[in-house]
């Protein structure tokens, strides 16, 4: 029996996720099962669990490689600067998660069940990415935002990383939900990724003057 190297198990494993961020453009969680991802790739269900024990295990996988993205985003700004306002920081970062959508969706998601139906070593895997991003986090604010403390990093990122779990439902609305809204009365100003995002982290940041600065 041929021997599968981890080259080429690490390539079946990406064909599975790729499978699984296909079927999530336009389906639920619950919707998406092992037999639908097995469908759209080149396995049976049988075969998906030699790579992933369970469904959750690869969303996990998808929500990673999110963070990775992210990171890779994230880096970009700090490398790529040699100062910046509070306000151009903000633009940043909220431009970087605007263009990060199934991130923001897999965020809104009870990560509770994916974490506790994945396998240990995979759940590391996983926070070590998204503990990457925090560190990335305050390595931006120590660079731009010298007048910030360390309380005050910490602060920013127990409050900035608890509101990325609500931006997703906040922008992204159906028409039912527009219209339930509205027949409930409710008034409500239907905001961008970008546009919440923004303005949450110039609050946050304490820039007195960011549209000026913009």
């Amino acid at each position: 029996m041929r021997k599968v190297t981890p080259e080429q198990i690490a390539q079946k494993r990406e064909e599975i996720i790729n499978a699984c961020e296909q079927l999530y453009r336009t389906m639920s969680f619950r919707e998406i099962t092992l037999k639908e991802i097995g469908n759209i790739t080149s396995f049976s269900r049988p075969t998906i669990y030699n790579y992933f024990e369970t469904k959750e295990e690869i969303f996990l996988a998808l929500f990673q490689r999110e963070y990775d993205r992210w990171n890779k985003d994230l880096t970009a700004i700090l490398d790529g600067n040699g100062e910046l306002t509070k306000a151009e920081l903000s633009d940043k970062i909220a431009a970087s998660l605007a263009g990060r959508e199934q991130l923001l969706k897999l965020l809104s998601m009870n990560n509770y069940d994916m974490e506790a139906n994945s396998r240990q070593e995979l759940l590391t895997d996983f926070k070590k990415s998204y503990g990457r991003s925090m560190q990335l986090m305050r390595m931006l604010l120590e660079k731009f935002c010298p007048d910030m403390s360390m309380t005050d990093i910490q602060n920013f990122i127990y409050t900035f990383y608890p509101f990325m779990f609500g931006i997703y439902p906040y922008t992204a609305v159906t028409e039912k939900q527009k219209t339930a809204m509205k027949e409930a009365g409710i008034s409500y100003a239907y905001q961008t990724v970008y546009e919440l995002t923004y303005s949450c982290l110039v609050r946050l940041l304490g820039d007195p003057y960011p549209e000026s600065r913009k």
